[in-house]
């Protein structure tokens, strides 16, 4: 089991910036536009554009004015944690408490900031230990969960990327 070990201190607002260049540059926008990272946000532009100056003083992002910015691999690094933190998190809590889908991503938005390294370990080795369903298995076989509670159609544990999925 991983120990608990410091990580460097970034914000709330410099991971989910992470992640949404992240999530852009996965959509095929090699170079993501100050205005498309404030709408993936919900944020003015000039507030984009003050983040993204922080990011590239921070060496999370290389920034070419007027062209966009593109993660580095230290901002990759903590793009990809945040989204690994997301994902553990939805699956924990839709699949082992239950927590209705439509109240799962929220959740996980708020949470993925502040798991710990040991908490992160303990959801994904139990994920590791579940039994899974054989390859060509009817993915409705895990609809309904130990405690017989019926599960939401159509959502599986399996539906993260490759990218993602190699890292719970």
């Amino acid at each position: 089991m991983a120990v608990n070990t410091p990580r460097p201190a970034t914000s709330n607002a410099v991971q989910d910036y992470a992640k949404a260049i992240y999530a852009l540059q996965r959509q095929g926008d090699d170079q993501v536009t100050n205005n498309a990272l404030a709408e993936r946000l919900g944020v003015s532009a000039a507030s984009a554009s003050g983040m993204v100056k922080k990011l590239d003083s921070l060496g999370l992002v290389t920034h070419e004015p007027y062209r966009g910015v593109r993660l580095t691999a230290a901002g990759e690094r903590i793009a990809l944690e945040v989204v690994r933190h997301h994902r553990l998190l939805e699956l924990y809590l839709s699949e082992t408490l239950g927590v209705p889908w439509d109240q799962v991503h929220a959740e996980a938005e708020v949470l993925e900031h502040v798991l710990s390294d040991k908490l992160e370990e303990l959801i994904a080795e139990a994920r590791r230990s579940e039994p899974r369903p054989a390859r060509g298995a009817d993915p409705d076989a895990r609809r309904v969960d130990p405690r017989g509670r019926q599960r939401q159609p159509g959502v599986r544990s399996d539906r993260c990327p490759w990218h993602v999925q190699e890292h719970l």
